[in-house]
């Protein structure tokens, strides 16, 4: 089923906008992150992993779950359909690995808050460094994928183009009239 354009273009903006608002998250999140692995300002990187705590659990995460549901209405909603073309599948794929991979590392990102704050000295913490600049890459990723759109039918795809050429050639060759 194919949205009509007024409420493509909503759902459409929607997604762009989590999209966007998840990778400036998750940009701002390496900053602390750098900051809290390499800093020797004790009380910069207990705030940096303070930081970090809440711009996961309430930016980066939300948004997130957003780009990921919303992505998927958009595509199932759009004649690009979700399993259509390689680079829509990719793309899926991809935000939803990342997703989950954040939401694995939730637990890690809270234990190092917590360190932080014990009285532990959070320069002996390990940071996520890792796991960020992953990320980005990975978001950066389904960025060069939806600017560039890579041409290549999936074998579902095919099937569909195929299906839509026959009913285009049975409707222009069948008689008009009664």
């Amino acid at each position: 089923m194919t949205m009509r354009p007024r409420l493509r273009k909503v759902v459409l903006t929607i997604h762009v906008a989590t999209s966007v608002g998840w990778l400036g998250a998750v940009i701002a999140y390496l900053a602390l992150d750098i900051t809290a692995v390499t800093s020797r300002d004790i009380t910069a990187v207990r705030g940096a992993y303070f930081a970090m705590e809440v711009i996961l659990l309430y930016a980066i995460v939300p948004l997130a779950l957003a780009s990921v549901l919303i992505g998927t209405l958009n595509a199932l909603g759009t004649s690009w359909g979700l399993f259509r073309h390689y680079w829509v599948l990719v793309k899926v794929l991809l935000t939803a690995f990342a997703a989950t991979v954040l939401l694995i590392e939730t637990e890690t990102v809270r234990n190092l808050a917590d360190a932080a704050a014990s009285g532990t000295d959070p320069r002996d913490l390990p940071g996520t460094l890792l796991h960020s600049v992953g990320g980005l890459v990975v978001l950066l990723l389904t960025v060069i994928l939806s600017v560039f759109k890579p041409q290549g039918l999936t074998p579902h795809g095919w099937r569909k183009q195929e299906e839509r050429r026959r009913a285009k050639g049975v409707n222009q060759t069948a008689p008009v009239g009664p």
